[in-house]
């Protein structure tokens, strides 16, 4: 079964950066990645960036002028760069994508399962 999984979280000091990345497990037909969110403890998921299939970008104002979203289509990956990470970027960071497992499946919705951030001195 397909799964979308992040990787690249863990403990930063603020003002450091990071790099997470997005790709699904196992063997697909097509992905088409949608974008990056982020959940901090007792707060809603919010949108951190998208990036839709003609690659239009934009940014949660939260983010803007620190964070970059792109894709490797030849390796099915996302990534997202943060940088001058601040403690309130502390929070689970989730990614979106749609994607049709094979020829005889549908396209379909999909989560990550998320990588927390920790921006602490």
């Amino acid at each position: 079964q397909v799964q979308l999984v992040e990787s690249g979280g863990g403990l930063v000091q603020p003002g450091g950066s990071l790099t997470l990345s997005c790709a699904p497990s196992g063997r697909i037909l097509t992905i088409n990645h949608k974008g990056w969110y982020r959940q901090a403890p007792g707060k809603q998921r919010e949108l951190v960036a998208w990036i839709t299939r003609g690659g239009i970008i934009d940014y949660n104002d939260l983010v803007m002028g620190r964070a970059t979203v792109s894709r490797d289509n030849e390796k099915n990956t996302m990534y997202l760069v943060m940088n001058n990470l601040k403690p309130e970027d502390t929070a689970v960071y989730f990614c979106n994508a749609d994607i049709r497992p094979s020829t005889d499946a549908l396209l379909k919705n999909y989560w990550g399962q998320g990588t927390q951030v920790v921006v602490s001195s």
